[in-house]
């Protein structure tokens, strides 16, 4: 998915956005005519009203807050979570980079403490770091299933944005199942990432590794990156930001904790290298093969270097990215077809997929 293909109806959104808030302050209650102001209202569902609402983001905030660390590198500075109570923390690859140790800060150390690597997985953009010693009273955070994530759910963004620690924000799920490509500039790892939950929460840098947490106290995916605008030079689009799921969270980490690294990936592979080939018009026209893996998917189904592949399954390729998605989208023993030229004639292959 590239986020800054198209620009959304700003000002329709920002009306509806105004409606609702308006609603919310006046406790989403309907204007009630004078004859029903009187009307009894045993067993009617009452809304939220802004006090409570207001003592539920306290209660949150002073839950999971504590369970966000900030993680200082050589030159980068970003966020993450605290695992479980041996002192493994997760967050982003693109936070921790070729980088063996850090220094955290969490909320109950007066000093930084020392971390070291346990392992990166820059394929999913997520890493698991160590304390050398675990402080008194730190404290896990509760991961949810996000599989039972639904748009429309409030949300708090909580992290290290332009390093300023224990920083919050507010939003809700704007979509869920998004698969998003991360650039590979400025220190980002070129992830294809598939199921990443969208938010209105503001991801600043900084905010990378650190948590998105529904109104239960759960950790519900890891804010990641957010999309860039290039009417507005290619910075942040406002309000449009990526969190990747706390399921995949759990089952990445999980794997790095017991076995040191990532055993079971769960992500389909064609088992190829490509690069995006254009035609005469500068446009992109697909994904050539450069190379191709010995006894990958691709070697079984006959493809070779060369090969221009134009669609996967039933979704069109023109770019690799493109290809990275529709891979991304996709499961290990998979079978699904592909569509490719060879010296300029179209070939169909049926490919059983691999895993990454």
């Amino acid at each position: 998915m590239d986020a800054s293909r198209t620009r959304a109806p700003w000002r329709v959104a920002s009306v509806t956005a105004l409606v609702c808030a308006a609603l919310l302050a006046f406790g989403c209650r309907a204007p009630v005519a004078p004859a029903e102001r009187d009307a009894p209202t045993a067993g009617a569902s009452l809304p939220l009203s802004v006090s409570d609402l207001q003592g539920q983001y306290l209660k949150v905030i002073k839950q999971v807050l504590p369970s966000v660390v900030q993680i200082q590198a050589s030159h980068d500075l970003g966020s993450g979570v605290v695992y479980d109570g041996q002192g493994h923390i997760v967050t982003n690859a693109h936070v921790v980079g070729s980088e063996k140790t850090f220094k955290v800060t969490t909320a109950s150390s007066e000093e930084p403490l020392t971390a070291q690597l346990v392992y990166s997985y820059p394929d999913q953009d997520l890493a698991v770091i160590r304390l050398a010693e675990v402080p008194d009273g730190l404290r896990p955070a509760a991961f949810g299933n996000s599989e039972k994530v639904q748009v429309g759910q409030i949300v708090l963004a909580m992290g290290s944005p332009l390093g300023l620690s224990s920083s919050v924000t507010q939003g809700i799920v704007s979509a869920t199942g998004r698969t998003v490509s991360e650039g590979s500039s400025g220190g980002g790892t070129g992830a294809t990432i598939a199921n990443m939950v969208q938010t209105s929460a503001a991801i600043n840098p900084g905010n990378s590794g650190g948590a998105l947490v529904d109104l239960n106290g759960q950790v519900i995916g890891i804010p990641t990156l957010a999309a860039a605008d290039p009417d507005l030079g290619g910075s942040a689009a406002p309000g449009i930001g990526f969190a990747i799921p706390a399921s995949m969270v759990k089952t990445v980490a999980g794997q790095i904790i017991v076995s040191g690294k990532v055993v079971d990936s769960g992500r389909a592979a064609l088992g190829v290298t490509a690069r995006t080939v254009v035609d005469d018009s500068y446009r992109p026209v697909g994904a050539a093969v450069v190379t191709v893996r010995s006894g990958g998917a691709a070697d079984r189904a006959g493809l070779r270097p060369g090969d221009v592949i134009t669609k996967v399954g039933g979704t069109a390729v023109t770019t690799t990215t493109e290809l990275s998605e529709a891979l991304a989208v996709a499961r290990p023993g998979q079978r699904t077809t592909v569509i490719y030229q060879r010296n300029g004639a179209g070939t169909t292959a049926e490919v059983t997929l691999g895993e990454q």
